[in-house]
């Protein structure tokens, strides 16, 4: 990942990426046990950070096959987002 950070010229934003990955991640499984709006607060964070992902994917001209994953997790995550809102 570290190589990929490099080439994507974000090695400095690495270990933000992570962390911001994690929290995210962390917050949509205690979310989906004691808070709703904690989902939708870290399922917008994370497609916002996939749809940034994809953006720099297109960006250096990754082949749409590389950047697939990264879009088809902001989808998930834009899903969830609305799906939660709607309950609320």
């Amino acid at each position: 990942m570290k190589n990929e950070f490099i080439r994507f010229g974000l090695e400095k934003r690495r270990i933000l990426t992570g962390i911001l990955q994690l929290l995210g991640g962390s917050g949509l499984i205690v979310g989906y046990v004691f808070s709703p709006i904690l989902i939708i607060i870290c399922s917008g964070g994370l497609a916002l950070l996939m749809l940034l992902g994809f953006g720099v994917r297109l960006k250096i001209k990754d082949p749409l096959l590389a950047s697939s994953p990264a879009l088809f997790y902001a989808i998930l995550n834009v899903y969830l987002f609305f799906r939660y809102l709607i309950l609320l």
